[in-house]
């Protein structure tokens, strides 16, 4: 069991997933940061110096203003900000794992075509192999 989880580990996709998912994470956190701090802000500003980060809607009977007051004093709220927001971190790192996967398969070599088969023999071609066939049952 122990060999086959050495073979397991060392196979190259393995590593290679291994990688995908510590880019992945690390490009998450810049996305994140991009939509936050440099993409909602102009949004924010057109629809009326809205603040997306901490639009909340309280279920709660406690008076809140901000999600950050909400989880001191413990209150229920909705967070359709934040889900704004992972929406567009979402929709970018899909973009560009999109664009990422379309330029590796463009670069990637393209199978080579089999080779094509020889052509069929001419018509004097298969007269001379009878007469030879003919000619070497004789002897």
């Amino acid at each position: 069991m122990l060999q086959e989880f050495k073979e397991f580990a060392a196979k190259g996709n393995v590593l290679d997933m291994a990688v995908g998912v510590i880019m992945g994470a690390s490009f998450g956190k810049i996305v994140s940061t991009f939509t936050d701090g440099i993409m909602m802000p102009p949004v924010g500003k057109l629809m009326g110096n809205m603040d997306f980060s901490s639009w909340i809607i309280n279920l709660s009977d406690k008076d809140v203003k901000t999600l950050e007051e909400a989880k001191k004093a413990g209150a229920a709220v909705m967070t359709p900000g934040l889900l704004i927001n992972n929406l567009l971190d979402f929709v970018i790192v899909a973009f560009v794992l999109f664009l990422l996967v379309k330029q590796v398969n463009r670069l990637k070599a393209e199978p080579a075509p089999a080779p094509a088969a020889p052509p069929p023999p001419s018509k004097e071609q298969m007269l001379l192999a009878e007469i030879r066939d003919l000619l070497a049952t004789r002897k």
